[in-house]
């Protein structure tokens, strides 16, 4: 058998690794920046067991831990809650990990644990194999370094030969979390809808089962693919919440189990009840990532756990300064050409935008949503000389060249549809659904994605573009995998990993290209669709409002640095709410700032006040996206809402705040900041007025001045002024916001 080292059981807390190791009584501590995650390999019984997963603790104490166990009858599931991985078969009735079919129908799992291994000093494998039946599957857990995620994921090897058949994996998920014993349980979660999405709700985990998910082919505007869990009693700076999610960006599954007895468990998953996977002889499966973290330090210390785990282990270039966009869709539509265009470009670049991305309506036969999806060539009668004269007339202007593109979708309407109608998503003897006039492409096929990445190469050689805004505007339907058989709904999760393939060669062959993820808005977001491009499109609803409530629960997981805003004319186009322009701008510079209203008809002195504003931007730019985010007062809890950033070196605090609507009532309390240091003293940059950290996050910021009214706001920055502070951060030039670009 293998076996990693062994660690002393006396070694300090502070100095241990990662990953500890008791080889006498195989008990494994995982240890973060500020938690410990305990399991123990039982041999005997053929199963790994959950001890701890809360604060830290030595591996002395984790090996007298014991595991629970409540009173054996013949009705009780006793491994209900307490496995690192539970499976069907045995004395097990709640929601197993990893269900199966075997060649002759049965579904039964006898496990034996195998052993034990150090893949390198924060990576564990348990290997695990039935005990008769050609099915093995391995655990894994990684910690990666500087944070307080554990990584966790599962892989399953069909080990027999032909004459064993297949095997279906009926469910394979990433991982299974047992919770710690608490007297009660909350459920966090976002729900919403197309323009409503984040919707942040926290409630009672009721005793069953509680399953979120997405059936749609991606993770959908409905939900996201992570839930925490708190014993009620958690704020957003104090208290025990622990968070898990997934990073997979097809259907998912998260349930939530909590029995009779109080054991409460969460099982994370890639596809949904009907999702079989088939394994011939020799063939493997790997699943997706699935994150965990538990912090003493409540909500706002979960999400900024996971904004620096995105930042420093999943986005691909996390350091870089998002750049201002201007996109031409609410000016224009499907109405594009290359004078218009240009006309919108000179005003982007006259107010300070770094990045103009031309919107859908530029390729084949596009007159509208009914025709020339996945005929990605510029439009005949609209860009006659190409898109090449366009890009450089942006470049000219100082700006870099961005350009939208939906490559999984078709319009029957296309020549590619005519070329190839089995390429979309379809069962052959069912009617194939469309919504928005489209149908959706099969990226689990290969010959599919081997076009859609040779199009998109062409494509961006050819007009030399620096920026993709990649969208998706419809969910599966009839979705069958190519052939037949019992797994043909494995499209669920294949699709997304084609997708994946595509996004990873494209970067690959150009490196200075930089990607925005949509989905009709919030449709697609997740951690594996971050690991690929650099920001996701929030929403389709741009009213600055609403905007409040949906990037609040946008930042419960994901970094101010991915979350795209616009700021889009007034009366709003999707809501037709009235928002004066201050407050449009304070609402889109909580996360990447960009235009896109129809610059042609504002005023000149809106223009102005558009120039100034994104001024202002560029200078708190870099402590909105890399800085730690504090959430002060949530929208709809009261009559202000207000988020702080504060920078990496602590020296330049960052507030603003928004009154969506007036009332009678009291004026609100001093806003008491957080996160700064008692002994430093902060000079408001517009006023002069210094006071300390103490004052600040004690006391409170008096409330700046708001203008009368419905919808005002503002915006305060404050920066360290004692000896040994920093110096300013200076603004780095266009080039090093987005590589590619000018300069």
């Amino acid at each position: 058998m293998t076996t990693p080292p062994t660690a002393s059981a006396s070694s300090p807390l502070g100095a241990a690794p990662p990953v500890q190791v008791d080889e006498a009584s195989g008990t494994v501590l995982l240890r973060t920046a500020d938690s410990a995650y305990v399991l123990r390999a039982d041999r005997a019984a053929g199963t790994v067991r959950h001890v701890h997963w809360g604060d830290p603790l030595p591996l002395a104490d984790a090996v007298l831990l014991p595991v629970w166990a409540e009173h054996d009858n013949s009705f009780a599931g006793r491994w209900d809650g307490v496995e690192e991985y539970p499976h069907e078969g045995g004395a097990r009735f709640g929601v197993p990990a990893l269900e199966v079919r075997f060649a002759d129908g049965s579904s039964p799992v006898e496990a034996t644990v195998q052993d034990m291994a150090l893949l390198a000093d924060d990576h564990l494998v348990i290997r695990l194999h039935d005990r008769v039946r050609p099915l093995s599957w391995h655990l894994h857990y990684r910690v990666p370094a500087g944070g307080d995620m554990i990584e966790r994921w599962a892989e399953f090897t069909h080990t027999g030969t032909g004459d064993d058949g297949d095997i279906l994996l009926l469910r394979h998920d990433c991982a299974h979390w047992p919770m710690p014993r608490r007297s009660g349980w909350r459920l966090g979660a976002v729900h919403g809808g197309w323009s409503a999405e984040g919707r942040l709700e926290r409630s009672r985990l009721a005793v069953g089962e509680t399953a979120l998910g997405s059936r749609r082919g991606h993770t959908s505007h409905h939900a996201n693919p992570w839930v925490s869990l708190d014993p009620g009693d958690t704020g957003e700076e104090h208290g025990d919440v622990w968070t898990v999610a997934l990073a997979a960006s097809g259907s998912w599954r998260i349930t939530a189990q909590r029995t009779a007895a109080g054991r409460v468990s969460v099982a994370v998953g890639e596809g949904h009840e009907g999702t079989e996977l088939r394994l011939a002889p020799g063939q493997s499966h790997r699943t997706a990532v699935s994150l965990g973290l538990h912090t003493a330090h409540g909500f706002g210390a979960a999400g900024r756990a996971f904004h620096r785990h995105l930042r420093e282990h999943v986005l691909p270039h996390p350091r870089e300064l998002r750049p201002v966009l201007y996109n031409s869709w609410e000016a224009t539509s499907f109405q594009v050409s290359e004078d218009n265009q240009i006309a919108l470009a000179r005003h982007a670049a006259e107010l300070g935008a770094e990045l103009f991305v031309l919107d859908d309506g530029w390729f084949g036969g596009r007159e509208d949503d009914r025709s020339g999806l996945g005929d990605w060539t510029p439009h005949p009668g609209r860009f006659p000389r190409g898109l090449r004269p366009l890009a450089d007339e942006v470049r000219r202007l100082g700006m870099a060249f961005g350009l939208w593109v939906e490559p999984e979708m078709v319009n029957a309407d296309s020549e590619l549809y005519r070329r190839h109608p089995d390429w979309v998503l379809h069962t052959p003897d069912r009617a194939a659904t469309e919504l928005r006039n489209q149908l959706v492409l099969d990226f689990s096929r290969p010959e599919v994605t081997t076009w859609a990445l040779e199009t998109l190469r062409r494509l961006v050689e050819e007009a030399s573009v620096d920026f993709l805004k990649w969208d998706f505007n419809r969910s599966f339907t009839e979705a069958g995998a190519r052939g037949s058989g019992p797994d043909a709904r494995r499209v669920h999760v294949e699709h997304a990993r084609g997708l994946y393939h595509v996004l990873d060669q494209l970067r690959s062959s150009f490196p200075q290209l930089r990607i925005e993820a949509c989905a009709g808005g919030g449709g697609r977001v997740d951690p594996g669709i971050l690991h690929r491009t650099d920001q996701v499109w929030t929403s389709d609803n741009t009213d600055a409002v609403d905007r409040l409530t949906i990037q609040h629960g946008f930042s419960q997981v994901y970094p101010a640095c991915v979350m795209s805003a616009w700021v889009t004319d007034s009366p709003n186009p999707l809501t037709g709410r009235s928002v004066p322009l201050r407050f449009r701008f304070h609402s889109a510079m909580a996360g990447v700032l960009g235009l896109g209203g129809d610059l042609t008809r504002w005023t000149a002195a809106e223009r102005a006040e558009a120039a100034e504003l994104i001024r202002a931007y560029k200078d708190i730019r870099p402590v909105v996206q890399h800085g730690r985010q504090f959430r002060l007062l949530a929208p709809e809890e009261g009559p202000l809402t207000a988020v702080q950033y504060v920078a990496e070196d602590g020296d330049r605090v960052v507030v603003l705040v928004w009154r969506p609507s007036t009332g009678f009532g009291p004026e609100p309390p001093p806003l008491r900041l957080r996160g700064l240091p008692p002994e430093a003293r902060y000079r408001d940059e517009d006023t002069g007025l210094e006071r300390s950290g103490a004052t600040l996050t004690g006391f409170g910021l008096p409330l700046p001045a708001l203008p009368p009214g419905d919808c005002a706001s503002a915006l305060v920055r404050l920066r360290r002024v004692e000896p040994g502070a920093g110096a300013p951060v200076g603004e780095p030039s266009a080039s090093a916001v987005l590589p590619g670009g000018p300069g």
